[in-house]
């Protein structure tokens, strides 16, 4: 009688785990929630001044139906390049593999911890992102990238303390980052340059709108 009831137990344990991880990560969903809202961020390149945009590889890890696009811009007046990628799917794979985590275990070193910052956005508004910088040192070469990252649901771009818990209950989440190469010998606290920040205000604000549906 008793191993009976554990192996009951041990049955209800599994499904009711099973159930958890398939609610959190929309497994069982078969309605796509306004799937043009998410093809036109995919689609979507940020208009800003003379920059210019290319398609470029992904390394960002994907999973759980998530889908990533990955563009780099560059302005021939020299403006600095920027790599920004929309990644959407269901909360609980796009809440997750943020850039604290996958750039250490790809070989960079935290040089600035993630900090909150927030953006005045053009149009009006605001957008809440965090930053923080990497760095890989070669025998030959310093590779260090400056990187930008928020969620969104729809309403605008924020960085909850779990974004995983915050977003449970949304059919669908959007990741945007926005990265630019730190100079060697930088080592200002300053922040972004002029150029950046109003590309990263454009670029926030643009998906913002389109998430909307505005």
């Amino acid at each position: 009688m008793m191993r009976t009831l554990s192996f009951l137990l041990c049955g209800l344990l599994v499904a009711a785990a099973a159930i958890a991880h398939g609610a959190i990560t929309h497994r069982w969903t078969t309605l796509q929630p306004n799937p043009e809202r998410a093809a036109a961020a995919h689609a979507h390149a940020v208009a800003l001044g003379d920059y210019q945009s290319k398609d470029i590889p992904s390394e960002l890890p994907v999973k759980e139906r998530s889908v990533v696009n990955c563009r780099q811009y560059t302005s021939p007046s020299g403006n600095p390049a920027v790599v920004v990628s929309i990644t959407s799917g269901p909360p609980g794979a796009v809440s997750t593999h943020t850039p604290d985590v996958c750039y250490p275990s790809s070989g960079y070193t935290t040089v600035r911890p993630p900090k909150r910052e927030t953006i005045d956005l053009p149009g009006g508004g605001t957008a809440s992102y965090l930053v923080a910088e990497f760095e890989k040192k070669t025998a030959t070469t310093v590779e260090r990238h400056r990187v930008r990252w928020a969620w969104s649901a729809g309403a605008g771009w924020d960085v909850p303390t779990s974004p995983r818990l915050a977003y449970l209950r949304e059919p669908r989440l959007f990741k945007l980052y926005a990265v630019t190469a730190v100079p060697p010998g930088d080592t200002s606290a300053d922040g972004d340059l002029p150029a950046v920040r109003t590309f990263v205000a454009a670029a926030f604000a643009q998906y913002a709108g389109l998430l909307a549906g505005q």
